[in-house]
């Protein structure tokens, strides 16, 4: 089943799967030769938007699945060398085994190094090794696939540490004042927020000495192995409210997904077994990141990670941007006051976990963030039929633009709906210079497809103007026609920003 943001299904004539850096370089060259398009695919995930995809029916998919070794470990300088394929979860705990660690990472174990960065056989195939102090490693640094295939990494790592973990709960009436300073006092400050509850949930996490006790362990249940029957009721309900405009089942469903996760610790346990109480005290392995559901059985009629598309189980949009921290006060009271105007509007973030919000810094990458900032992560339904609105569309649009153009937030690469990313080239200082070294590293163009061409700015708009578009993302209505008239939904202006066009149903205003 398509789940790119415009339905498209992603083709390739043909896939290959490189066991050595050798190997690798003949199938780049190999497609250069014949002027092939090519593009990178890894083993657990990929891109919500099209980065993967090559162009048209006879491009190539290079699969990292077999470069997964780490390559070297030399615990004196504190580095290790691994292939692209590698994932989270192998490096952290290859590291672990030289009592090393690697300070900061995502939280899901299924993401590929290759992946995290970007995300030669002379005159066909080039290798290029680029070490600190060489700025096109500042383009490398996020590729999005367009430079060529990653194939080793290099990390520099820490000594092993422990740290120490608790979770609080508060009132989110400060919250825009609290969200700027909270991350200088905490190492490992993030939050979940429950904006239709008015609550969040403050993660005080800090190191503490090796000798602190404690050997917790964090197994997040959202990305545990869920009983594939379990997450196919899930779906059921959430489409039989959505069919029936159940907003207030939305709410009592929300409220004790929330109270669930609250009571189970979010998935930490302070032995590995049991959650007795905070402070959860473990090594910094055990705790940065989960993905259990990595380990599910090959028979996904009985498990399987919960948003697994080959079961019935979740499907929804994400919508992922960073707000630099001056601006992230305004914005936090912009979407407080949609809340005030529409309670019930946000219950469905509830079933998702609220939204997450992480630090971030600046960064020296041409395409990296720009300033520091806050990630803020928000996941929600979506309709299997394109052509279907959501409940109270209106609202998570109205966020969206929100943050995009009145705060100018930069989106996550590997997220998101189209219109996030148009004109978004222009909202990195270096763009140009990422456009120069793409076309030194890519001349003819083989690690692009329309698709990032567009996004960079290089071939017209990623959004497009027809029946529907709205409803995907794929436009910001101006037109009724964009929305779902037939279906009551009709385009008008936000309730809080004035200049949103977002899509409205009659039964919500």
């Amino acid at each position: 089943m398509a789940a790119f943001p415009d339905r498209s299904i992603c083709r390739a004539a043909k896939v290959v799967y490189p066991t050595t850096e050798e190997e690798l370089i003949l199938a780049v060259a190999n497609a250069t030769m014949a002027n092939t398009k090519m593009k990178v695919a890894t083993r657990t995930s990929h891109s919500i938007p099209k980065l993967v995809c090559p162009e048209g029916d006879n491009g190539l998919l290079i699969s990292t699945k077999y470069l997964n070794r780490t390559l070297d470990v030399n615990v004196s300088s504190m580095t290790m060398t691994v292939e692209s394929g590698m994932t989270l979860r192998e490096l952290i705990n290859d590291a672990a085994e030289a009592k090393l660690a690697l300070p900061y990472a995502p939280y899901w174990w299924g993401l590929t190094i290759g992946g995290m960065m970007g995300t030669a056989e002379e005159g066909y195939a080039k290798v290029r090794t680029l070490e600190i102090g060489n700025p096109e490693l500042n383009a490398a640094k996020v590729s999005l696939g367009v430079l060529g295939v990653i194939s080793q990494v290099t990390f520099k790592l820490q000594p092993m540490f422990k740290r120490s973990v608790t979770y609080i709960t508060k009132n989110d009436s400060d919250f825009g004042a609290e969200a700027i300073s909270f991350g200088r006092k905490h190492e490992y400050a993030d939050f979940m927020w429950y904006p239709s509850q008015k609550q969040v949930v403050y993660r005080i996490d800090d190191r503490v000495p090796s000798n602190t006790s404690g050997n917790g362990l964090l197994d997040f249940p959202g990305f545990r192995s869920t009983a594939s029957l379990v997450v196919s009721g899930l779906r059921t309900t959430e489409e039989t409210e959505e069919s029936q405009g159940d907003a207030n089942g939305k709410c009592i469903n929300g409220k004790a997904t929330t109270f669930t996760l609250k009571t189970m610790a979010f998935g930490l346990t302070n032995n590995g077994i049991l959650f007795t109480g905070y402070p959860v005290v473990g090594y910094h392995n055990r705790l940065q990141a989960s993905g259990t559901c990595l380990d599910s059985l090959e028979d996904l009629t009985i498990t399987a990670c919960p948003w697994d598309h080959r079961v019935k189980g979740l499907f929804f949009h994400q919508t992922t941007f960073s707000i630099s921290l001056s601006k992230v006060k305004n914005f936090i009271e912009d979407v407080q006051k949609l809340v005030a105007l529409e309670p019930k509007s946000m219950c469905v973030l509830d079933l998702y976990n609220g939204i997450l919000i992480r630090y971030v810094t600046a960064s020296t990458a041409y395409l990296g963030k720009q300033e520091d900032a806050l990630d803020f992560d928000i996941t929600y339904y979506r309709s299997k039929d394109p052509m279907s609105p959501r409940l109270y569309e209106d609202i998570l649009e109205e966020i969206e633009q929100i943050a995009m153009f009145k705060y100018g937030a930069l989106p996550h690469w590997g997220k998101n709906r189209n219109l996030a990313f148009d004109g978004v080239i222009n909202k990195y200082k270096s763009g140009i210079e990422f456009l120069k070294v793409k076309a030194k590293y890519d001349p003819l163009g083989l690690f692009s497809s329309s698709w990032t061409d567009q996004i960079l700015g290089l071939n017209g708009v990623e959004t497009v103007d027809k029946e529907g578009c709205a409803l995907e993302g794929l436009c910001i209505c101006s037109q009724d026609i964009h929305c779902a008239p037939k279906k009551n939904y009709f385009c008008r202006p936000g309730k809080v920003y004035r200049d949103a066009r977002v899509c409205t149903s009659v039964y919500t205003n």
